[in-house]
């Protein structure tokens, strides 16, 4: 239970302290950009550009390589990542939405809530040692959500112009943020390879970075929280819930169980895929409808009732894992 309490009071102090921050600029009563777009891109590169990597290293120096299924962590992690995409295009047909919020409706399903509220609920019901195997599921998510999604959350607009396919891949893969998640995997590798003592401190420094990085990832997120329309799109809300919350989380733990990741480690790699398979939307699903003029309000929907429901959640998630 204080586990729960403290998960659960870290997304919701980093979401209210973001929106109020942005309340405040809002009615003037602080002085800043009204979109804060500086503000949360300062508090993104703290937290994934120096925080997380220096996290990352010491988790994965310390994890041990010697059952090799773990190399299966990454195509779990992108199994369930186009699992959630390709069933959020067979349901918005089905609902038949209009192209704008087709293209919202499918960011939602596509991309998911790892890096911040994932990484921080790993961590803090099963370690540092389950947080090392997360930079391993979701190291080729963003090249999944920069190729693939985006492209086809594009697709529903009629506003934009393509961009050249070597242009797409040449930012990727010049992105810092995706540069430094893979060098700092690479760096704990090696120094967990070449048998290099870590400091017996690092588990206390990650037991302060680890929380405080996703904070901070949070507090961003809560600077561009919008509550207006919500009613509007409970439904189409409640069908997005349905595949992050039952449907990829079913897929992703059942492929993952008949691999044989329940009998590692007390099955640790599975409760690790169980979570990180069945967070709620991504804050980057909001990123194509704002881009490519799709239906901001809808996407924002679907972001807001899903992260609502990890109160819900992340309880359940704790008892099943409880059984694995």
């Amino acid at each position: 239970m204080q586990k729960l309490l403290f998960s659960l009071s870290i997304i919701t102090l980093g979401l209210v302290i973001g929106y109020i921050i942005q309340r405040l600029v809002l009615s003037k009563k602080i002085k800043a950009d009204p979109s804060l777009k500086k503000a949360r891109k300062f508090l993104q590169i703290l937290a994934l550009l120096f925080l997380n990597p220096i996290a990352t290293v010491g988790a994965i120096w310390s994890l041990s390589f010697e059952n090799l299924s773990i190399a299966f962590l990454p195509a779990i992690g992108v199994f369930a990542i186009l699992t959630g995409g390709f069933i959020a295009l067979l349901i918005s047909k089905f609902l038949k939405l209009e192209a704008k919020q087709a293209g919202a409706f499918f960011s939602c399903g596509a991309m998911t809530n790892i890096g911040s509220i994932g990484a921080l609920v790993v961590f803090i019901f099963l370690g540092e040692k389950a947080f090392a195997l997360v930079p391993i599921y979701k190291i080729f998510e963003s090249v999944i959500y920069y190729t693939l999604w985006f492209p086809i959350a594009k697709s529903y607009s009629v506003n934009t112009h393509e961009e050249e396919e070597s242009n797409k891949l040449l930012k990727i893969f010049t992105d810092p943020f995706i540069l430094v998640a893979i060098i700092s995997i690479l760096i704990g590798i090696a120094l967990n390879v070449f048998k290099i003592q870590r400091p017996q401190i690092y588990s206390s420094i990650n037991a302060v970075i680890i929380p405080f990085a996703s904070l901070l990832l949070l507090i961003s997120i809560g600077m561009a929280m919008k509550f207006s329309k919500i009613k509007t799109f409970i439904k189409p809300a409640l069908f997005i819930s349905a595949i992050k919350f039952i449907i990829v989380p079913f897929v992703a733990t059942s492929v993952a169980y008949l691999l044989g990741l329940g009998k590692i480690d007390n099955g640790l790699p599975l409760k690790v895929i169980l979570i990180l398979s069945s967070m709620p939307v991504g804050f980057t699903a909001l990123v194509p409808p704002s881009i490519y003029d799709l239906d901001v309000d809808f996407a924002n929907a679907g972001w807001m009732v899903t992260t609502a429901f990890l109160i819900v959640v992340i309880p359940l998630e704790m008892f099943i894992i409880s059984f694995i």
